[in-house]
């Protein structure tokens, strides 16, 4: 299996901590937008899209990177997520990326978020929320999911 994950991770590298422990299980090389060309993707047998989630949303590189992937790809993907609060069922960022990515030919295989500092904001004035995450826990968590879509392979 050759799987690549593109990650962005802005204010305090939580999502990056989260793509590297899911790229140690598989193997896969962790990625910015700006680093790989999106019709490259289609050498990889597995992708990966994740990313911070500021105000409610998605990095917009990222998002912008995902708009520029061609159509027709047809290998496999999963999304993944940090963000200071539970998605809002008013706006569902991972799943409208998941339904994005299904539309141009991805067959989704899975999807993981876990919490990470915020300080986004007037949360600053407090030291932010959820300090010290994604902890050990989150980490293990992640590496767990890695491993069932590496299952997928075995």
């Amino acid at each position: 299996m050759k799987a690549i994950i593109v990650c962005t991770s802005s204010s305090h590298g939580n999502t990056r901590k989260v793509a590297d422990a899911i790229g140690d299980v598989l193997g896969a090389k962790v990625v910015d937008p700006g680093e790989i060309s999106p019709v490259e993707l289609a050498e990889y047998d597995l992708v990966g899209f994740g990313s911070g989630v500021y105000f409610m949303a998605l990095d917009k590189r990222l998002r912008a990177f995902v708009d520029a992937v061609p159509e027709g790809q047809g290998c496999e993907a999963f999304v993944f997520a940090t963000s200071g609060m539970s998605e809002p069922s008013f706006r569902p960022y991972l799943r409208n990326l998941g339904d994005q990515l299904t539309g141009k030919g991805y067959e989704l295989v899975g999807g993981f978020a876990c919490r990470g500092l915020d300080t986004m904001g007037p949360l600053a004035l407090i030291g932010g929320l959820n300090k010290g995450r994604p902890n050990a826990e989150d980490l293990t968590s992640a590496r767990g999911f890695a491993e069932q879509l590496r299952a997928r392979f075995d």
